[in-house]
Protein backbone atom coordinates (compact mmCIF):
# COMPACT_ATOMS: atom_id res chain seq x y z
CA UNK A 1 0.00 0.00 0.00
CA UNK A 2 1.31 3.45 -1.15
CA UNK A 3 0.27 6.56 1.41
CA UNK A 4 -2.97 8.63 -0.31
CA UNK A 5 -0.79 11.45 1.45
CA UNK A 6 1.61 13.11 -1.33
CA UNK A 7 3.22 15.47 0.96
CA UNK A 8 3.92 15.20 4.76
CA UNK A 9 2.84 19.43 5.69
CA UNK A 10 1.62 18.44 9.90
CA UNK A 11 2.85 16.18 12.10
CA UNK A 12 1.02 15.38 15.57
CA UNK A 13 3.04 14.05 18.64
CA UNK A 14 1.03 12.21 21.21
CA UNK A 15 3.65 12.68 24.23
CA UNK A 16 5.74 15.69 25.00
CA UNK A 17 8.30 13.97 27.55
CA UNK A 18 12.09 14.65 27.08
CA UNK A 19 12.31 12.84 24.33
CA UNK A 20 9.16 14.60 22.75
CA UNK A 21 10.79 18.38 23.04
CA UNK A 22 13.18 17.11 21.03
CA UNK A 23 11.82 15.62 18.46
CA UNK A 24 9.65 18.82 18.31
CA UNK A 25 12.90 21.34 18.18
CA UNK A 26 14.11 19.41 15.20
CA UNK A 27 11.15 19.16 13.73
CA UNK A 28 9.17 22.27 13.95
CA UNK A 29 11.47 23.92 11.20
CA UNK A 30 10.05 21.71 8.76
CA UNK A 31 6.66 21.01 9.69
CA UNK A 32 3.71 22.45 11.18
CA UNK A 33 2.87 20.67 15.14
CA UNK A 34 0.31 19.54 16.81
CA UNK A 35 1.48 18.42 20.43
CA UNK A 36 -0.99 16.44 23.10
CA UNK A 37 -0.06 15.97 26.02
CA UNK A 38 -2.97 16.34 28.88
CA UNK A 39 -0.23 15.91 31.46
CA UNK A 40 2.21 18.53 30.38
CA UNK A 41 1.03 20.74 27.48
CA UNK A 42 3.29 22.62 25.48
CA UNK A 43 3.07 26.12 24.91
CA UNK A 44 2.02 27.29 21.68
CA UNK A 45 5.43 28.49 19.99
CA UNK A 46 5.14 30.30 16.37
CA UNK A 47 8.55 29.58 15.37
CA UNK A 48 9.08 27.64 12.35
CA UNK A 49 6.27 26.05 10.84
CA UNK A 50 4.66 26.34 14.32
CA UNK A 51 3.46 24.40 17.76
CA UNK A 52 0.36 24.36 19.18
CA UNK A 53 -1.51 22.44 21.83
CA UNK A 54 -4.02 20.16 21.01
CA UNK A 55 -6.77 17.23 21.77
CA UNK A 56 -6.05 13.40 20.74
CA UNK A 57 -8.70 14.16 17.81
CA UNK A 58 -6.74 17.21 16.47
CA UNK A 59 -3.15 15.41 16.54
CA UNK A 60 -4.58 12.54 15.44
CA UNK A 61 -5.98 14.28 11.98
CA UNK A 62 -2.05 14.96 10.99
CA UNK A 63 -0.58 13.82 8.29
CA UNK A 64 1.75 11.75 10.64
CA UNK A 65 1.43 10.94 13.75
CA UNK A 66 4.40 9.82 16.21
CA UNK A 67 4.07 8.57 19.64
CA UNK A 68 6.26 9.19 21.99
CA UNK A 69 4.67 8.07 24.99
CA UNK A 70 6.32 5.18 27.41
CA UNK A 71 5.90 1.34 25.43
CA UNK A 72 2.88 0.70 28.24
CA UNK A 73 1.00 3.74 26.99
CA UNK A 74 0.76 2.67 23.63
CA UNK A 75 -2.26 0.30 23.58
CA UNK A 76 -4.34 3.56 25.03
CA UNK A 77 -2.94 5.99 23.05
CA UNK A 78 -3.88 3.67 19.73
CA UNK A 79 -7.21 3.59 21.15
CA UNK A 80 -7.62 7.07 21.41
CA UNK A 81 -6.16 7.99 18.18
CA UNK A 82 -7.80 5.62 15.89
CA UNK A 83 -11.24 7.17 15.62
CA UNK A 84 -9.92 10.06 14.18
CA UNK A 85 -6.81 9.00 12.05
CA UNK A 86 -7.33 9.69 8.04
CA UNK A 87 -7.00 7.67 5.43
CA UNK A 88 -3.83 7.59 4.24
CA UNK A 89 -2.11 8.82 7.24
CA UNK A 90 1.85 7.00 8.83
CA UNK A 91 1.23 6.45 12.39
CA UNK A 92 5.13 5.30 14.00
CA UNK A 93 6.66 5.22 17.33
CA UNK A 94 9.98 6.06 18.85
CA UNK A 95 10.02 3.04 21.41
CA UNK A 96 12.93 1.24 22.55
CA UNK A 97 11.56 -1.78 22.02
CA UNK A 98 10.25 -2.84 18.92
CA UNK A 99 8.15 -6.32 18.21
CA UNK A 100 5.57 -5.35 20.97
CA UNK A 101 4.63 -1.77 19.89
CA UNK A 102 4.85 -3.44 16.13
CA UNK A 103 1.57 -5.70 17.34
CA UNK A 104 0.29 -2.95 18.89
CA UNK A 105 -0.16 -0.98 16.08
CA UNK A 106 -1.34 -3.48 13.77
CA UNK A 107 -3.40 -4.67 15.54
CA UNK A 108 -5.49 -1.20 16.30
CA UNK A 109 -4.88 0.33 13.41
CA UNK A 110 -6.90 0.45 10.16
CA UNK A 111 -5.32 -1.04 6.88
CA UNK A 112 -5.53 2.37 5.51
CA UNK A 113 -3.18 3.61 8.02
CA UNK A 114 0.60 2.94 7.18
CA UNK A 115 3.09 2.13 9.94
CA UNK A 116 6.60 2.36 10.73
CA UNK A 117 8.71 1.04 13.84
CA UNK A 118 11.29 3.35 14.77
CA UNK A 119 13.91 3.78 17.48
CA UNK A 120 16.03 6.86 17.93
CA UNK A 121 19.62 5.15 19.14
CA UNK A 122 20.08 8.34 21.40
CA UNK A 123 18.69 10.60 23.78
CA UNK A 124 18.61 14.27 25.07
CA UNK A 125 21.97 13.48 26.58
CA UNK A 126 23.77 12.31 23.54
CA UNK A 127 21.85 15.11 21.11
CA UNK A 128 22.94 17.79 22.65
CA UNK A 129 25.32 19.16 20.44
CA UNK A 130 23.12 18.56 17.39
CA UNK A 131 21.50 14.93 15.57
CA UNK A 132 24.13 14.72 12.73
CA UNK A 133 25.96 11.56 12.49
CA UNK A 134 23.79 9.71 14.89
CA UNK A 135 21.84 6.63 14.38
CA UNK A 136 17.98 5.78 14.14
CA UNK A 137 16.65 2.34 12.84
CA UNK A 138 13.72 2.01 11.16
CA UNK A 139 11.27 -0.75 10.86
CA UNK A 140 8.32 -0.94 8.18
CA UNK A 141 5.72 -2.43 9.23
CA UNK A 142 2.80 -1.63 6.81
CA UNK A 143 3.25 0.92 3.69
CA UNK A 144 5.13 2.34 1.39
CA UNK A 145 6.08 5.93 2.87
CA UNK A 146 9.54 4.56 4.92
CA UNK A 147 11.95 5.41 2.07
CA UNK A 148 10.78 8.52 1.77
CA UNK A 149 10.52 9.24 5.81
CA UNK A 150 14.50 7.33 5.68
CA UNK A 151 15.67 10.02 3.01
CA UNK A 152 14.52 13.05 5.10
CA UNK A 153 16.05 11.59 8.07
CA UNK A 154 19.20 11.31 6.29
CA UNK A 155 19.39 14.42 3.77
CA UNK A 156 18.03 16.91 6.27
CA UNK A 157 18.18 15.98 10.10
CA UNK A 158 21.59 14.25 8.61
CA UNK A 159 20.91 10.91 10.83
CA UNK A 160 22.49 7.38 10.03
CA UNK A 161 19.50 5.46 9.07
CA UNK A 162 19.60 1.59 9.98
CA UNK A 163 16.56 0.14 7.68
CA UNK A 164 15.41 -3.53 9.90
CA UNK A 165 12.71 -5.79 11.48
CA UNK A 166 11.36 -5.84 14.65
CA UNK A 167 12.51 -8.69 15.10
CA UNK A 168 16.24 -8.13 14.33
CA UNK A 169 16.09 -4.99 15.96
CA UNK A 170 15.12 -6.28 19.04
CA UNK A 171 17.66 -9.29 19.45
CA UNK A 172 20.92 -6.34 18.29
CA UNK A 173 19.34 -3.78 21.54
CA UNK A 174 18.93 -6.52 23.52
CA UNK A 175 22.47 -6.87 24.45
CA UNK A 176 23.62 -3.04 22.82
CA UNK A 177 20.62 -1.34 25.37
CA UNK A 178 20.03 -3.94 27.74
CA UNK A 179 23.85 -4.36 28.66
CA UNK A 180 24.46 -0.39 28.92
CA UNK A 181 21.31 0.85 31.35
CA UNK A 182 21.91 -2.73 33.74
CA UNK A 183 26.13 -2.32 34.02
CA UNK A 184 24.58 1.79 34.34
CA UNK A 185 22.06 0.71 37.32
CA UNK A 186 24.60 -1.26 38.96
CA UNK A 187 27.51 1.28 38.62
CA UNK A 188 25.11 4.04 40.31
CA UNK A 189 23.94 1.60 43.10
CA UNK A 190 27.62 1.79 43.89
CA UNK A 191 28.32 5.12 44.72
CA UNK A 192 29.97 7.04 46.02
CA UNK A 193 32.33 6.34 43.07
CA UNK A 194 35.72 7.94 42.26
CA UNK A 195 36.29 11.03 40.51
CA UNK A 196 40.10 12.15 40.93
CA UNK A 197 42.38 9.25 40.91
CA UNK A 198 40.50 7.68 37.32
CA UNK A 199 41.82 6.04 34.24
CA UNK A 200 41.11 7.09 30.54
CA UNK A 201 39.23 4.08 30.22
CA UNK A 202 36.67 3.93 33.50
CA UNK A 203 36.17 8.03 32.70
CA UNK A 204 34.40 6.58 29.44
CA UNK A 205 32.59 4.18 31.93
CA UNK A 206 31.33 6.90 33.70
CA UNK A 207 30.37 8.82 30.90
CA UNK A 208 28.68 6.20 29.43
CA UNK A 209 26.73 6.22 32.99
CA UNK A 210 25.61 9.34 32.47
CA UNK A 211 24.13 9.41 29.50
CA UNK A 212 21.51 6.95 30.82
CA UNK A 213 21.65 7.57 34.43
CA UNK A 214 17.93 9.99 34.16
CA UNK A 215 16.39 8.40 31.79
CA UNK A 216 12.77 7.70 33.08
CA UNK A 217 11.88 4.70 34.68
CA UNK A 218 9.65 3.25 32.11
CA UNK A 219 12.62 3.56 29.50
CA UNK A 220 14.64 0.91 31.45
CA UNK A 221 11.83 -1.43 32.21
CA UNK A 222 10.91 -1.34 28.61
CA UNK A 223 14.25 -2.28 27.58
CA UNK A 224 14.48 -5.06 29.99
CA UNK A 225 11.10 -6.27 30.32
CA UNK A 226 9.19 -5.29 26.79
CA UNK A 227 11.92 -6.83 24.53
CA UNK A 228 11.28 -10.44 24.53
CA UNK A 229 15.24 -10.92 23.41
CA UNK A 230 16.06 -9.22 26.88
CA UNK A 231 16.45 -11.80 29.47
CA UNK A 232 18.58 -14.13 27.60
CA UNK A 233 20.84 -11.50 27.38
CA UNK A 234 20.47 -10.92 31.12
CA UNK A 235 21.25 -14.84 32.02
CA UNK A 236 24.29 -14.61 30.19
CA UNK A 237 25.19 -12.02 31.47
CA UNK A 238 24.65 -12.97 35.18
CA UNK A 239 25.92 -16.44 34.20
CA UNK A 240 29.34 -15.48 33.32
CA UNK A 241 29.55 -13.27 35.69
CA UNK A 242 29.47 -15.62 38.36
CA UNK A 243 31.61 -17.71 36.54
CA UNK A 244 34.14 -15.15 36.81
CA UNK A 245 33.55 -14.64 40.41
CA UNK A 246 34.21 -18.15 41.06
CA UNK A 247 37.35 -18.13 39.00
CA UNK A 248 38.69 -14.97 41.06
CA UNK A 249 37.87 -16.32 44.65
CA UNK A 250 38.31 -20.10 44.25
CA UNK A 251 40.47 -20.28 40.67
CA UNK A 252 37.42 -22.73 39.28
CA UNK A 253 38.25 -23.78 35.95
CA UNK A 254 34.33 -22.97 35.21
CA UNK A 255 34.74 -19.55 33.95
CA UNK A 256 36.61 -21.65 30.60
CA UNK A 257 33.06 -23.19 30.30
CA UNK A 258 31.81 -23.61 26.95
CA UNK A 259 28.34 -22.05 25.51
CA UNK A 260 26.68 -25.23 25.47
CA UNK A 261 27.18 -25.53 29.23
CA UNK A 262 25.46 -23.17 30.16
CA UNK A 263 21.80 -23.01 30.57
CA UNK A 264 19.49 -23.40 27.59
CA UNK A 265 18.55 -20.31 26.59
CA UNK A 266 21.80 -18.61 27.61
CA UNK A 267 23.67 -21.24 24.86
CA UNK A 268 21.40 -20.08 22.28
CA UNK A 269 22.10 -16.42 22.92
CA UNK A 270 25.63 -17.16 23.16
CA UNK A 271 25.58 -19.21 19.43
CA UNK A 272 23.64 -16.90 17.97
Amino acid sequence: MSSKISTISTIGIMGFGAFGRLMARHLQPHFALRVCDPAQPPEPDLSGKGLLPVSPAEAAACDLVILAVPVPAIPEALSVLRPHLKAGAVMLDVGSVKIGPASAMQAALPDDVEIIGTHPLFGPQSARNGLAGLRIALCPIRGGSAPRIAAFLRRVLKLKVIMTTADAHDREVAMVQGLTHLIAKILVRMEPLPRTMTTASFDLLMQATEMVRYDAPNVFMAIERANPHAKAVRDRFFALAEEMRLFLEDGHAEAAQPAADLPHKVAEVAQA
